[in-house]
């Protein structure tokens, strides 16, 4: 794709956020299921390559960042929590994490600067199966965000350095 093609795709976008900036917030959302005889979370299928939202001018085929990142944010939270419960000998059979952040193209397309770039109002919710009382499941979820390593992450980020490799 050249620059010219990519401004004809994104023009009708920008023209449409602007008319009507509520059209540009986005609803990114993952999922993941709970698998606690390995300790795992299944990843919902997609092709291993990222690209642009069709907010952006994408096809919609490829996963936009926003989806991986929450993808990680959830299946980082499902694998600490079973850990977790493993530990502390909480019986959870099944369950998934369901991980909801919106971002605005406004800001991603540089249409409005006072609008940021990024997600905002992410939401973290744990469906889990098992026989958990409202103290367990309570301590479940004050350990699991104490030890994932993305939620930790994103709760207080870390200093980040951008460089070019010549």
């Amino acid at each position: 794709m050249d620059a010219a093609t990519l401004r004809a795709l994104q023009a009708p976008l920008k023209q449409k956020y602007r008319e009507d900036a509520g059209s540009a917030r986005v609803v990114a959302r993952a999922e993941v299921r709970l698998q606690p005889a390995g300790l795992a979370a299944l990843l919902p299928q997609r092709p291993h390559l990222a690209g642009l939202h069709p907010a952006a001018g994408g096809t919609g085929e490829h996963a936009c960042s926003a989806d991986i990142l929450l993808e990680a944010l959830a299946a980082c939270a499902g694998v600490t929590l079973m850990a977790v419960a493993t530990a502390i000998d909480c019986k959870v059979t099944g369950g998934r994490v369901v991980a909801e952040g919106i971002w605005d193209a406004r800001g991603t397309l540089g249409i409005d600067r006072e609008v940021p770039v990024g997600l905002r109002d992410i939401t973290l919710r744990f469906e889990l199966a098992g026989d958990i009382d409202e103290p367990v499941r309570q301590r479940l979820l004050q350990l699991t965000e104490r030890y994932c390593v993305i939620l930790a992450t994103l709760h207080q980020p870390p200093g980040i350095s951008v460089v070019t490799a010549a």
